[in-house]
């Protein structure tokens, strides 16, 4: 969903609302240096899997009622998807004890993030900011952008779509915000689709000239958003 390169994957880089996704865990395994932030952290592994193991057959039955939402190549079924999504939570929450305490999941969100200035070589947030533009004001998503801004060099969110599959209220001013205050902005299609004309990522640089100093892409409803990320980027 991000079109990572190998360049990419040479961090570091920043998760933003990453959940119990397995991507930290297979990154970091891969040699890069990944640092997951998303208040659920403040919980235990325990705590955490008890959530995700009673919430997964309503999302399953819920993604069942709103199936011609979504493009089912990706995950044959719903139960192909939700199984994959509790596999990415083992393979989380067995690193997650470990990664908490060495500081690569972090109890933190959007919009005021506890780093530096450009920290990250790049910033990776998904189904976060845009799919929930109906409970995140447009003020929210224009200083969440910010911040990811500042502390990475590059930022790419995924999807550019609000729940209900269309296309988020926000992007347009957002993107105009962002650019009235010299932020570069582009709009990168990508391989992956799960809801419907969700196969487009935005790309946000500090500067217009920045996106040249990194390898850039290569290609140029609620319950949705809990369970339709891959288990990886």
């Amino acid at each position: 969903m991000f079109d990572l390169s190998p360049q990419d994957l040479r961090g570091p880089i920043l998760g933003c609302g990453d959940g119990p996704a397995s991507f930290n865990s297979e990154a970091t395994r891969r040699g890069t240096e990944v640092v997951s932030v998303d208040p659920m952290y403040r919980f235990s592994a325990e705590e955490l899997r008890s959530r995700v193991t009673e919430t997964a057959p309503v999302i399953a039955a819920e993604l069942r009622k709103n199936a011609d939402e979504f493009v089912w190549n990706h995950f044959e079924s719903v139960d192909a998807l939700v199984a994959a999504r509790l596999e990415a939570m083992e393979t989380f929450l067995a690193d997650y004890p470990h990664g908490r305490r060495v500081g690569r999941y972090v109890d933190a969100a959007l919009p005021e993030l506890p780093f530096p200035d450009r920290r990250f070589r790049l910033a990776l947030c998904s189904h976060l900011l845009f799919l929930y533009s109906e409970q995140l004001d447009f003020g929210f998503h224009v200083a969440a952008l910010k911040e990811l801004c500042r502390v990475a060099d590059e930022v790419r969110v995924f999807p550019l779509l609000e729940l209900g599959s269309r296309r988020s209220r926000h992007l347009d001013s957002a993107t105009d915000a962002l650019r009235s205050d010299g932020i570069d902005t582009r709009i990168v299609r990508v391989k992956y689709e799960f809801q419907k004309g969700g196969n487009e990522m935005l790309v946000v640089s500090k500067e217009a000239d920045r996106a040249g100093r990194h390898a850039g892409p290569a290609s140029g409803r609620q319950v949705a958003g809990a369970l339709c990320a891959s288990t990886g980027r």
